[in-house]
């Protein structure tokens, strides 16, 4: 998600958004331990995500 749109969501959207985000690394790091993850690319992508959405959110306390 691009951080334009991420700070466009209120405090509660983005506390949802970052627990959604969290449940999404977690299932990517247990395919990529079965072996089972075909793109590697999205693990950074999500851990991206959240460093933003965290960012974010910080600075709208």
């Amino acid at each position: 998600m691009a951080t334009k749109q991420i700070k466009d969501q209120s405090a509660d959207e983005l506390k949802k958004h970052l627990l959604d985000l969290r449940k999404e690394q977690f299932n990517l790091r247990m395919q990529k331990g079965s072996g089972q993850l075909t793109q590697p690319h999205q693990l950074r992508r999500v851990r991206r995500d959240i460093a933003r959405t965290k960012f974010v959110l910080g600075s709208k306390k």
